[in-house]
Parts: C-alpha cells; sequence; structure tokens
C-alpha cells in the first residue's frame, strides 16, 4: 500500500470506555484531520500507555519496556506501526522492524503495538477503509479540546483529589507510583499539571 493511501495516527489520550465495563478506550487522532478512533484496550495496557504519555518512571521496567530495551540492545527498531484490519470490533496490528540488514514483520495486539510505538516515538498509521468505518469527529476538533475532554472525564472520577494542595498530590503521586499503581498515578499526574500551571479546577 502506498503511503498516500495511508493515514497517520497519533495518540491523544485513554478514557474510560463507554462500550465494555472494566476496560478503557485508546483515542488516536488522524495526524492533520478531525477524526479520532477510539480502540476498546484492557486496564493493563492502559496503564501501560498512561504512565508513558503522563512521562511516569516506574521503578521497575514494565513488559513493553523490556521490550523495547531488548530490542535496543541488539540493534533492532521499530520503523513504524500499521493497523490493518478491522474485524469484529477488533483492531489488527502490525509492527515492522529492521536491523539495518534485515526488515521482519510481526503481527500484534493493537495496545501492544502502541504501548511500544509510544516508547520508541515510531509512526501509526491505518487505512483510509478504517478511519471511514471507525473514526468520528467530535464537536471540539483540537487536540486541547480533546485533552480537557478526557480531564473532565478523570474528573468525575475522582473529584476529591481536585481539593488536594499541590504538596499533597506530589506525596500521593508518589505514593502510587512506589506502590506501582500507574492507574490512578496518571489521573494525579493530570489534576497535578493542570494545577501547576494555573488551569481551572
Amino acid at each position: 500500500m502506498s503511503d498516500n493511501q495511508r493515514i497517520r495516527l497519533k495518540v491523544l489520550g485513554i478514557s474510560y470506555s463507554q462500550i465494555q465495563s472494566g476496560a478503557y478506550a485508546l483515542i488516536l487522532a488522524q495526524v492533520d484531520g478531525p477524526y479520532r478512533i477510539p480502540v476498546v484496550i484492557g486496564a493493563s495496557e492502559a496503564q501501560s500507555i498512561a504512565i508513558r504519555l503522563e512521562s511516569i518512571i516506574p521503578p521497575r521496567p514494565m513488559t513493553h519496556d523490556l521490550f523495547v530495551s531488548f530490542a535496543h540492545a541488539f540493534g533492532v527498531k521499530l520503523k513504524e506501526v500499521f493497523i490493518y484490519k478491522f474485524e469484529d470490533g477488533i483492531f489488527s496490528s502490525e509492527l515492522t522492524f529492521t536491523d539495518g540488514e534485515r526488515t521482519i514483520v510481526l503481527d500484534s495486539r493493537t495496545s501492544d503495538a502502541i504501548g511500544i510505538a509510544l516508547r520508541t516515538k515510531s509512526p501509526i498509521y491505518t487505512t483510509k477503509e478504517i478511519l471511514d468505518e471507525t473514526g468520528f469527529i467530535l464537536e471540539e476538533t483540537t487536540a486541547d479540546d480533546s485533552h480537557r475532554q478526557v480531564e473532565e472525564e478523570m474528573e468525575t472520577e475522582s473529584p476529591k483529589l481536585e481539593n488536594y494542595a499541590v504538596e499533597e498530590l506530589e506525596r500521593t503521586l508518589e505514593k502510587l507510583i512506589a506502590q506501582e499503581n500507574y492507574e490512578e498515578a496518571a489521573k494525579v499526574s493530570e489534576i497535578l499539571n493542570r494545577k501547576r500551571n494555573g488551569g481551572r479546577h
């Protein structure tokens, strides 16, 4: 498939899935376009992606960190992620790796592919057909607005945290990271960033 038929995507954020209880929606956004694609993922994958988005460094490497370290140790680089199929509500992805001489394509769960792509800053693509079938346009189409929507959902989940002082939030964040509770840590980090930047509470 030629590049002009492929759509470049970026990771916008994670919100609680309205479709499936106990699951999360990974929101992918069309680069230079209005479309968003929701990908339903599990809690552990959401946690791995969230801590990367929030630049939280876990005390021990998570599975995706370990995979990336292993690949780098052997001189293998991830060239790209390609979400090539959507069937029965499931997205299928391919990872293209190279060691400079050989290029190998591996099948992957989309959540794992994104988790690895975020850590290697690799491009993510999909097809126009998948975008047409699964994409939606938000009324508010800027990245800031979309991020705010995710923040608002987080606020409804943890209203008490909004009342914490910055120092209390910092202590809470440290404690959650030590406990390896990255899902809650990502929420606290969001609120902490807003308070530090003088955002609305």
